[in-house]
């Protein structure tokens, strides 16, 4: 009798053990420590996001985001491939669409539109799209395969101008960095962009990029530990307090 109740006791102990490892680690409360959440956000979303974990973590003390920002083409590759993340977002649906179901229910959360940068006073009097064409004016912008790329291509296409840039960025970070540092007259960058840089760059907008909108997905990425949290981080940028943070650094309403 006594070898079998001991016996028990070794297995009610050992289920216990079990159980409490059973737990994922993304699931973990606090205290059984901190969980970290991996987002992988387009370079156009940094203020905006980075701005949103401040306020997250306010809500959820037990979690840490941190951020990989890039161009959406390299971040779908590296989600593709394997890449251990809990959260996307992209500034176009194409690259979000060609990873099919490795994530879960993707949702429109903002939308964004190109404009003109240059730097400060406007120094060659760029008035349009079409001022791009001239010989004396440098211009730099996003690679076909970036979102801003594809974009400007749109433009220029529906236009008509025929944009010779002095260079191609793999984001629109690099646009926005060649003319602040004056390594070019002017850049295509997204409407956000221009409104975050502040009195760095002048902005001049033009009616022809109305007709090409960015629209912004967001998604748990299906193989997350942590989809709990990963969960209520896509809720916040979905939610009131995202789309009040996101319109006023320029973004528009999904849609």
């Amino acid at each position: 009798m006594k070898s079998r109740i001991f016996a028990a006791l070794v297995l009610t102990a050992v289920l216990m053990v079990t159980a409490c490892s059973s737990t994922s680690e993304g699931e973990r409360s606090a205290e059984n420590g901190n969980i970290t959440l991996t987002v992988f956000a387009a370079a156009s979303l940094k203020k905006s996001f980075t701005e949103l974990a401040e306020r997250f973590y306010t809500d959820n003390p037990d979690v840490e985001v941190k951020f990989n920002f890039d161009g959406s083409q390299v971040l779908a590759t590296q989600v593709e491939q394997g890449a251990n993340v809990d959260v996307l977002a992209t500034a176009d649906e194409k690259n979000m669409d060609k990873l099919g179901e490795q994530i879960a229910d993707p949702q429109i959360f903002a939308t964004n539109v190109l404009t003109i940068i240059t730097q400060p006073g406007n120094p060659k009097n760029i008035q349009s799209l079409g001022d791009l064409e001239k010989f004396d004016v440098s211009t730099v912008v996003c690679a076909v395969e970036v979102p801003c790329g594809s974009a400007t291509a749109k433009v220029e296409e529906s236009s008509g101008v025929d944009i010779k840039p002095v260079s191609e960025e793999t984001a629109v970070t690099g646009v926005l960095t060649k003319v602040q540092t004056r390594q070019a007259d002017a850049g295509l960058v997204y409407v956000t962009d221009a409104v975050g840089a502040g009195d760095a760059v002048t902005s001049v907008s033009d009616p022809a990029f109305a007709a090409v909108v960015n629209r912004y997905p967001i998604g748990v990425v299906a193989a997350t530990k942590n989809r709990a949290a990963a969960q209520r981080f896509v809720d916040m940028v979905l939610g009131p307090e995202g789309s009040a943070l996101l319109s006023a650094q320029g973004f528009g309403a999904a849609n």
